[in-house]
């Protein structure tokens, strides 16, 4: 049983702890990694101040890239020394949404090991701590389902694939996968994060002719023209609904909303042009409603869609983002604000609070 470094969740709302925890042997099915590298997504942030709801102690961290150490009976999809991503959406393989091709909505996509069985991961006094996703990648190891990790190329440096485990595959898919958006289509982009930046470049891959980048932090605009955008709007001068409806001629015909606020999901829907999309790709927090027109859909025949995940086929999905990296269409490296270490997350976690980080990640030695 491997003991490692993690950082634990002990309490909502408090900084995380590093903690010596221990890895159960690898199962059935299941595959232990060494952790290259762990993007710090705002999800584990909404989780930390308690707006999605898991049971602490618990380890954070589903933006995975590592190498494969062992592999329990019956795993026949990987080997070691294998690089991987790790990825939330573990599927089955056998429900009607597996086999009808959206296994992103798997139902049993969190289902950890059967009941009764030992926790794969425990702290020092041997009490069970809750694993994240199947992934809690907030440590210097991960044991985790097959089926919840992809095989990669050797040659894509880990710490950029890592991107590829939520941040992109959750902006680029809403682009490429949960609409489809056609050569000359006037978008925009509510929050200039990972996922937003990463939306924006799905615009840009697929030819949006206008590009409009939306955030409340200008420092943020130079690295979104950079990566696209033909437009900046600066949400905290005037009115950026005003703003937006003057640079598109009455409203855009894709709005993607990535910051998951009431204010700016309202605001996405009013962008929105006559027959345009909302695509809503941020995750409001669970105890909050949004209120809207439903007139204002009716009679404008507008469409508000969510998109989880990027509606990721994720063994088909991120080899192919990877090859757009390595091409040249998918850029990371602007994406990285920060290389931190283990130890360093708090800090990260302050950063992320201020809005003052694009995508930090832990690299792992």
């Amino acid at each position: 049983m491997p003991k490692i470094k993690a950082a634990v969740m002990r309490a909502n709302k408090a900084p995380l702890e590093i903690e010596d925890v221990t890895l159960d042997d690898p199962g059935p099915g299941e595959v232990l990694l060494a952790t290259s590298a762990s993007g710090i997504c705002h999800s584990d942030l909404h989780v930390i101040e308690g707006d999605l709801p898991l049971p602490p102690p618990c380890v954070l961290g589903h933006e995975p890239a590592g190498i494969v150490e062992a592999i329990g009976e019956g795993v026949t999809d990987f080997v070691p020394g294998d690089h991987v991503i790790g990825c939330i959406t573990n599927w089955c393989g056998v429900c009607k949404f597996c086999t009808g091709g959206r296994p992103y909505l798997c139902p049993s996509q969190f289902n950890g090991r059967p009941e009764g069985s030992a926790s794969r991961l425990k702290d020092a006094k041997g009490d069970p701590i809750f694993q994240f996703a199947n992934l809690s990648s907030f440590a210097e190891k991960m044991l985790c389902p097959e089926r919840s990790l992809v095989k990669i190329r050797d040659d894509m440096p880990l710490d950029r694939a890592s991107l590829i485990g939520c941040g992109v595959t959750t902006g680029l898919g809403a682009a490429l996968n949960t609409v489809h958006i056609p050569a000359g289509a006037s978008v925009v982009i509510i929050g200039c994060g990972g996922v937003g930046l990463s939306a924006l470049q799905g615009a840009r891959i697929v030819g949006a002719g206008q590009i409009i980048a939306v955030d409340a932090q200008a420092w943020k605009f130079d690295l979104a023209k950079d990566l696209g955008a033909t437009d900046c709007v600066d949400a905290t001068d005037g009115d950026p609904v005003a703003a937006v409806h003057e640079l598109t001629g009455g409203g855009a015909d894709f709005v993607f909303e990535c910051i998951g606020l009431v204010k700016t999901v309202q605001q996405a829907v009013a962008m929105t042009g006559r027959g345009g999309t909302t695509v809503l790709v941020g995750v409001v927090p669970l105890t909050e409603m949004v209120p809207i027109s439903a007139a204002d859909l009716t009679l404008q025949e507008k469409k508000i869609t969510g998109s989880y995940m990027g509606s990721n086929r994720f063994r088909f999905d991120m080899p192919k983002y990877i090859e757009f990296y390595l091409d040249g269409r998918l850029r990371l490296d602007e994406m990285i604000s920060s290389r931190i270490k283990l130890d360093e997350v708090n800090h990260a976690f302050d950063l992320m609070r201020k809005g003052e980080a694009a995508r930090q990640v832990i690299v792992f030695d």
